[in-house]
């Protein structure tokens, strides 16, 4: 079973072209499905009925996964299965009648503009690291990148002169962002007095580097979002999606159109956008409540 699991993420990332991230998602999945059938005897998928997987996502419910990690078990399972039935090396596909459960959706925690400024402020930037640092803040609440964009991004992809850049994002789609001219202003800053600091004797291609000259990892960033936060003195659970968050949230409150938004972010459904008109409206609410004398 191992083996045709392989095989199956081999395709995926060869004959799909999905991202190294979706591949590994799809892998985990797999796998934590794997060692319930081997605790369970099963040697085969060809063995496997409606009843069986309905077994596992109740013992997955039990262990009290979150329901997102459910949604997205069901629908790794639903595609392995499709491609075995496609590769002959099952008769009937088990997931037929398989619902797929109902995503909750939980509206993301967002940062006010007094804590995004607080935020930017934090990194010390008579440092190498400090004007990197900046330059993060600034170009992830200027554009909204994901954290994997922004690791992502090598020098070719910047066009500061114009103020745009270019990032590949999920399923390897390319968009086109424009940058502010503060952000703008950091990464220049970054380019003239930091990343050569960085870069040490090395050569590199990619934008963010780390202490070593290497590129910036995703855990890099987190850790360093931690301390930032902590800085700042915000309570709030925040992550690098937070400023995505906040970015869409705000230029929405500033009149943007719905659908300037879900390009700039590079949703491939508006719906997915859409949440960030709900934030918009929980803030509206809360402002009419703190400032109207008959709220």
């Amino acid at each position: 079973m191992n083996d045709i699991v392989e095989d199956y993420l081999h395709f995926l990332t060869v004959e799909r072209g999905l991202s190294d991230n979706t591949v590994a998602s799809y892998k985990n999945d797999l796998e934590q499905f794997i060692i319930y059938l081997k605790e369970h005897n099963f040697t085969s998928f060809a063995q496997l009925q409606r009843a069986d997987i309905t077994d596992y996502l109740h013992q997955e419910t039990a262990l009290k996964k979150a329901n997102s990690s459910i949604v997205r078990s069901v629908t790794s399972l639903r595609r392995f299965f499709q491609y075995l039935l496609h590769e002959n090396q099952i008769t009937t596909d088990p997931m037929l009648l398989i619902d797929t459960p109902k995503k909750e959706r939980h509206l993301p925690e967002v940062l006010s503009r007094n804590e995004v400024e607080r935020l930017l402020e934090t990194p010390n930037t008579g440092t190498a690291l400090g004007i990197r640092d900046r330059a993060i803040l600034e170009l992830m609440y200027a554009t909204g990148l994901r954290v994997s964009e922004v690791i992502n991004l090598r020098l070719a992809d910047l066009h500061t002169t114009v103020g745009l850049l270019k990032t590949i994002g999920k399923g390897q789609k390319e968009r086109i962002i424009p940058i502010g001219d503060t952000a703008v202003y950091w990464i220049n800053s970054y380019l003239e007095n930091g990343r050569p600091k960085l870069l040490k004797q090395k050569r590199s291609d990619f934008l963010f580097l780390n202490f070593h000259g290497n590129q910036l990892t995703r855990q890099g960033i987190w850790k360093n979002l931690k301390i930032q936060v902590q800085k700042a003195g915000i309570t709030k659970n925040i992550t690098p999606h937070t400023l995505r968050h906040s970015f869409a949230t705000h230029i929405l409150e500033n009149g943007a159109d719905l659908r300037i938004v879900q390009e700039l972010l590079g949703h491939a459904d508006i719906s997915t956008t859409q949440i960030y008109t709900h934030l918009s409206k929980r803030r509206l609410s809360a402002i009419y409540e703190q400032t109207h004398p008959r709220a």
